[in-house]
C-alpha cells in the first residue's frame, strides 16, 4: 500500500459534529480538538499516510471510556483507542474519522497478589511503570516487546517480544479484561483462576483484535519471580544460516533460553555507530539464560558446545547487570539504529513468522532477495519462535522505490504463507497487512467478519482494520 492509497473510509459529519459538542461539554478541557492534539493521535511509526481523529478525549476511569462509548454508538461514530502510539500498522488511523480515547491517565496497578503470581492494571501503564512499581514484591512482568508500550495496547495487538520464547507472548500471560462493548457496559471475560473451562474464552477472543471489538479498561496479567541469577552474551557466526540453525539446535535440545536474538551483519553495523559499539560486523546472536548460579552456568556451557557445531565464534558471556544492559540497550535500540543508517530515507518495517525447523532457510532466501533488490534493509529477528522482522530503507517520494518496496514486503509474506508461517509474528494487521491477512486465512475471514457484526454491528470500534466491512 503506497503513501497515497491509504483507504479514507465514509465520514459521519452530522454525527461526528453532535459528538465533538457533547463531549466538549461533558469533559470539557479533557477533550481536545486542535490539530496538534489530533496529529500525536496518529503518531506511528507506520509509513503509511495519518488519518487523524476528529478529537481526542482523556479518560480517566471506566466509566469515562462507557460515557464515551455510548455518545458515539448513539451517532454511529468511530472509537480509537490510543496507548502509546507504538504500534507499526497504521493501528491508531482514523479513515472515517472519530474520536481517539487516550489511556494516558489510566495508568494505576489496580491490584497486586503476590501469592497467586498475578496482577490487575489499568490500560495506559507501561511496561516498564509495571515493571518499576513490581520490583519490590520479587515480581516482575516479561513480555518485552521492546518499545515501552502500554499494556492494554500490548494485549489489543497480542503483542510478544525477545522474552517470548520462554515466557510466551500476550495471550499466554494475560488472564481477564474488563472491556467496554458497543452498548457503552463494561463486561468481565473471566476471573483471576488459571484455568477455566467456562463458556467461550472471551479473553483470547479480544486479546490481539486490535480495538475492533471492543475497549479495554482493565488487564489481569500473569507475572513471574525475577530470577535469582540472569546471564547474557553474545556471539558471532560466519552467516546467517549458521546463527539459524544454531538457534534451532538450542530448542530442539530443550535449552531453556530465556532470549535469543537474531542480528545481520548490517544491524550489526547500525548497532556499532548507533550504541558506540565495536562488534565484528557479522551475522550475531545475543542470548540470556534465567535460573540459578548453577543452572545459567551449565545452560550457558551448552550453547557455547551449539555455537562451536556450527562454526561460530566464541560465546563471551557474563552475569554482570551493567554489562548486559548496555548489550540489550543496543538491541531495543535496533530501530533507531537502522533509521539513522540513512535518515533521509523512510523506513518500512515489517515481520514474519515461519515454523522454527524453517526459519534458516526463510531468513537466507530474505536476505538473497535483499541483496538483488539493492535495498538497505538489516534484519533483526526473535529466532527463538521462528520470528524475524526487516527494515527496508527507502525513499518514499520516488515511484519506484515504492513499488520495488512493496513488491518486497509482499513476496516476504508468500515465502513465510509458503512455509506454513505468517504475515505477522507480532506487528499486527491494521491497515497496512489486510491484504495478506485475506491471503493467509481466506476461509476463516468470513467468520472473523460475523464476530465483528454481533458484537460490532455499527462498525463503531477502530473500523478499518485487520478487515474491511
Amino acid at each position: 500500500m503506497a503513501l497515497k492509497d491509504v483507504i479514507a473510509g465514509s465520514r459521519n459529519e452530522e454525527g461526528i459534529a453532535a459528538v465533538l459538542g457533547m463531549l466538549k461539554q461533558q469533559f470539557g478541557d479533557r477533550f481536545q480538538k486542535g490539530q496538534s492534539f489530533r496529529e500525536q493521535h496518529t503518531h506511528t511509526t507506520t509509513y503509511l499516510t495519518p488519518q487523524l481523529p476528529d478529537g481526542v478525549v482523556f479518560v480517566e476511569s471506566s466509566a469515562d471510556v462507557g460515557a464515551v462509548v455510548k455518545v458515539c454508538a448513539a451517532h454511529r461514530v468511530p472509537v480509537i483507542p490510543f496507548g502509546t502510539g507504538s504500534s507499526l500498522e497504521a493501528h491508531l488511523n482514523a479513515p472515517s474519522g472519530g474520536v481517539s480515547i487516550d489511556f494516558s491517565r489510566m495508568n494505576r496497578v489496580l491490584s497486586v497478589n503476590a501469592e497467586d503470581l498475578d496482577c490487575t492494571v489499568e490500560p495506559g501503564i507501561t511496561r516498564e511503570e509495571l515493571n518499576t512499581y513490581l520490583r519490590d514484591t520479587g515480581l516482575f512482568f516479561p513480555i518485552d516487546p521492546g518499545a515501552n508500550a502500554s499494556i492494554g495496547g500490548m494485549a489489543a495487538t497480542r503483542a510478544s517480544g525477545t522474552n517470548a520464547v520462554r515466557y510466551g507472548t500476550m495471550k499466554d500471560n494475560v488472564l481477564a479484561l474488563t472491556v467496554i462493548g458497543a452498548d457503552g457496559e463494561e463486561i468481565r471475560t473471566a476471573h483471576r483462576a488459571r484455568k477455566s473451562a467456562a463458556g467461550y474464552d472471551l479473553t483470547r477472543l479480544y486479546v490481539g483484535s486490535e480495538g475492533t471489538l471492543g475497549v479495554i479498561t482493565s488487564v489481569t496479567l500473569k507475572l513471574q519471580g525475577i530470577p535469582e541469577k540472569i546471564g547474557g552474551g553474545l556471539c558471532g557466526f560466519p552467516s546467517l544460516k549458521a546463527a539459524c540453525d544454531a538457534v534451532i539446535m538450542t530448542i530442539q535440545m530443550g535449552i531453556p533460553v530465556a532470549r535469543i536474538e537474531l542480528l545481520d551483519e548490517m544491524q550489526i553495523r547500525a548497532c556499532n555507530l548507533y550504541s558506540k559499539l565495536s562488534l565484528s560486523e557479522q551475522p550475531t546472536l545475543f542470548v540470556e539464560f534465567h535460573g540459578t548460579d548453577e543452572t545459567v552456568a551449565l545452560q550457558s556451557a551448552q550453547f557455547a558446545e551449539i555455537v562451536t557445531e556450527f562454526g561460530g565464534d566464541e560465546f563471551r558471556w557474563t552475569v554482570d547487570a551493567a554489562e548486559r544492559a548496555q548489550l540489550w540497550k543496543a538491541r531495543h535500540n535496533a530501530y533507531w539504529a537502522s533509521r539513522a543508517l540513512a535518515p533521509e530515507l523512510s523506513g518500512l518495517s515489517t515481520d514474519v513468522c515461519v515454523p522454527i525447523s524453517r526459519l534458516a532457510e526463510c531468513v537466507a532466501e530474505t536476505q538473497a532477495d535483499i541483496a538483488e533488490t539493492g535495498f538497505l534493509a538489516p534484519i533483526v529477528g526473535h529466532a527463538g519462535d521462528g520470528n524475524f522482522h526487516v527494515l527496508v530503507l527507502f525513499d518514499n517520494k520516488s515511484p519506484e522505490d515504492v513499488v520495488k518496496a512493496e513488491a518486497f514486503t509482499s513476496r516476504l509474506t508468500t515465502r513465510a504463507l509458503s512455509m506454513d508461517g505468517t504475515c505477522t509474528g507480532e506487528h499486527g494487521i491494521g491497515q497496512g497487512k489486510i491484504s495478506y491477512l485475506a491471503q493467509e486465512l481466506p476461509t476463516a475471514l468470513p467468520v472473523m467478519r460475523a464476530i465483528k457484526r454481533g458484537l460490532d454491528p455499527d462498525d463503531i470500534f477502530n473500523p478499518g482494520k485487520i478487515f474491511r466491512l
